[in-house]
């Protein structure tokens, strides 16, 4: 039996340490992360940038701001870090399949996958806006809903067992809704309803709005309003997805209304401060483990919301 004096045991002991620093430290690019991770859409900004800094100081892992501009993402990044946060950049363009795709691969190699994805990102034309209904609607569904669809689809198979799924909507897509003849009201309420058949729903509206036909077909003057309408009805049924294709996995997917924000996008008149408009999207990505509601509503002020 080899005895060591103390001298030598410390040597050792310290020997030990370093090797173990170094593994640490020098984890090969590409190889996975036990951590958690969250991931933001159109977060450089507005509603994302509040939801970033809000999970940056409550949850327990990674926390990933995205947009379009590498620069404005950045320098949204390095502010949060004047405030003593520390959330990490991915540059991730919703409307650009190959982004997304780039984005999932990525997430998949480094964490193993997402447990946290919301959807933030979306645009809104303002009300005097001049650009015809008909390019209204078809650049607003493009972003607000073919593409966060599209986004769903890549990201879903690889949100992890107790992930949570976040769809920024609207109570305008309610109210959209109940602006629409009865015989669409009752398709977009069916507990039946097919992703195929809400994407033919879609294109329908793009279509009636660029013939100027929209009205007579039973739809309401608002593009905003039906994109949130179909990203609702999205929301649920990748929730009855989830249930039924991930069944133990307890992942719960929701959609909210963050309420009237000070955002670009609404305006200085809104009544919500970002941080405040944060509130219920970062109560849904934040619900405990075990939860299994709300899973597949819309939710406001940590409500749910009648659809």
């Amino acid at each position: 039996m080899l005895h060591h004096s103390p001298r030598a045991r410390v040597f050792w002991s310290c020997c030990l340490l370093r090797v173990c620093q170094l593994y640490v430290n020098t984890r090969p690019e590409g190889t996975m992360s036990a951590r958690k991770v969250a991931l933001v859409t159109g977060s450089n900004k507005g509603i994302g940038l509040a939801v970033v800094r809000a999970l940056c100081k409550q949850y327990d892992g990674d926390v990933y701001l995205t947009a379009r501009d590498v620069a404005r993402g950045t320098a949204a990044v390095e502010g949060l870090k004047a405030e003593g946060l520390a959330p990490l950049f991915r540059q991730l363009d919703i409307t650009d399949l190959g982004s997304v795709r780039a984005a999932r691969d990525f997430f998949k190699a480094e964490y193993g996958g997402v447990d946290v994805l919301i959807n933030n990102a979306g645009i809104a034309f303002k009300m005097a806006d001049k650009t015809p209904f008909g390019i209204q609607a078809e650049v607003t569904l493009k972003t607000n809903f073919f593409a966060t669809r599209d986004l769903c689809n890549e990201f879903l198979p690889i949100i992890k067992p107790g992930g949570r799924v976040v769809n920024v909507s609207s109570i305008m897509g309610s109210i959209a809704l109940s602006r629409c003849s009865p015989d669409l009201q009752a398709r977009f309420r069916s507990n039946d309803i097919t992703e195929e058949e809400l994407v033919g729903l879609m294109e329908s509206f793009v279509k009636d709005a660029q013939e100027g036909t929209h009205t007579q077909r039973g739809w309401p003057e608002t593009a905003y309003g039906i994109s949130k309408t179909g990203l609702t009805t999205l929301t649920r049924i990748h929730a009855w997805r989830l249930t039924q294709e991930r069944a133990g996995d307890e992942i719960l997917c929701n959609a909210c209304c963050p309420g009237w924000v000070r955002t670009d996008m609404a305006g200085p008149n809104a009544t919500k401060s970002p941080d405040e408009g944060a509130i219920t999207p970062v109560y849904l990505a934040l619900l405990p483990p075990g939860s299994k509601e709300p899973h597949g509503q819309l939710v406001s002020e940590k409500k749910v919301q009648p659809w």
